[in-house]
């Protein structure tokens, strides 16, 4: 999932890349058919802590594997954001001094459009709830690759139409992990990695739209 997201924002904000300045619908795009193809290897629990929560909130999972499959997740978000620096290290040297250090932090983790944290929190908590409940909802289904690609086309259309004020992280694995990546890289003219916001909106507000999901779909859905 992280070597897809960051991949297609490193392509579409570094300097000299194939596909420099590309857009949010190619880039929203890309994370949504990359989601997919993660859920078809890993399944839809392990690449997210907040529906690992969900899913110990339903009994699904056992509550003892909540805090080792976070950060497994997590672990996994700054590996593969270290993967793809490597591969576009020539790209981050070229645009040193041509691109503002925050643009180029935010290749790595979400940042809001405007900086209202209560309603950056709201917006994250709400969009997780979204986006939590709809892959319940869709797991419903028998038939696994539908599940799989509508979970695609669900990050798809939650970007579209939510992500706009704060990136739609609802993931602390997508957000945190390559959020520490870009803290211990050697990236030239570095800005600070903006913790207050990383752990309070895309790091505590998807579990909270977590939990709302797991109740709302325990009484609506009779999971």
């Amino acid at each position: 999932m992280i070597v897809f997201g960051v991949g297609v924002h490193c392509d579409t904000v570094l300097k000299d890349t194939k596909y420099n300045g590309s857009g949010h619908l190619f880039a929203i795009s890309t994370w949504g058919f990359g989601i997919s193809i993660s859920l078809f290897l890993f399944g839809n629990v392990s690449i997210n802590p907040a529906m690992v929560l969900a899913q110990c909130i339903l009994g699904n999972i056992s509550w003892s594997l909540f805090i080792p499959y976070s950060l497994a997740e997590v672990l996994g978000g700054v590996v593969g954001a270290i993967i793809v620096w490597i591969m576009y290290k020539d790209h981050f040297d070229a645009s040193v001094g041509k691109i503002d250090p925050v643009t180029i932090r935010n290749i790595f983790s979400t940042s809001p459009g405007i900086r209202d944290l209560p309603r950056n929190f709201f917006v994250e908590a709400f969009a997780t709830f979204i986006f939590i409940s709809g892959i319940l909802a869709i797991a419903s289904l028998k038939d696994t690759a539908g599940v799989d690609i509508g979970v695609g086309l669900l990050v798809w259309a939650v970007g579209m139409g939510l992500g706009g004020t704060t990136g739609f992280a609802m993931n602390l694995a997508r957000d945190m992990g390559p959020r520490i990546a870009h803290a211990i890289l050697p990236i030239k003219n570095k800005a600070d990695n903006d913790w207050q916001y990383g752990i309070l909106v895309p790091g505590i507000a998807p579990f909270v739209g977590a939990i709302c999901a797991a109740f709302f779909m325990k009484a609506f859905w009779g999971m």
